[in-house]
């Protein structure tokens, strides 16, 4: 579930204004464009191309809270290159571009 909050998303062409702000131990993440050429300069077509793994963190949630009522710290941050899971999440189109929801244990490392 979503909050209907008003964030600055950065990205590269600059900030877009959307509708969405994650809850709880969700991250929202810009995934790494795909490759369209082999390293050899082979043009790739799209059912050939891999799904990409790696992103940019756009949004935080607040943390999951505990059995104590406190919330846990989310371990990513705003602008951290991640790799996450290649099937986990739910991707999402806001404003032209493309977005995945993940849950935080879907993300492996920052890099």
């Amino acid at each position: 579930m979503l909050c209907a909050k008003r964030t600055h998303i950065l990205s590269h062409k600059g900030v877009i204004y959307s509708m969405l702000k994650p809850i709880g131990d969700k991250v929202i993440v810009k995934p790494k464009a795909e490759e369209e050429k082999t390293s050899g300069g082979i043009i790739l077509p799209d059912t050939a191309k891999e799904k990409p793994h790696e992103g940019t963190v756009i949004a935080v949630g607040p943390g999951s809270v505990l059995d104590s009522g406190d919330r846990r710290s989310m371990s990513v941050k705003e602008g951290d290159n991640v790799i996450y899971s290649k099937y986990g999440g739910t991707e999402i189109t806001v404003d032209g571009e493309e977005y995945i929801i993940l849950d935080e244990d879907s993300i492996y490392a920052i890099k």
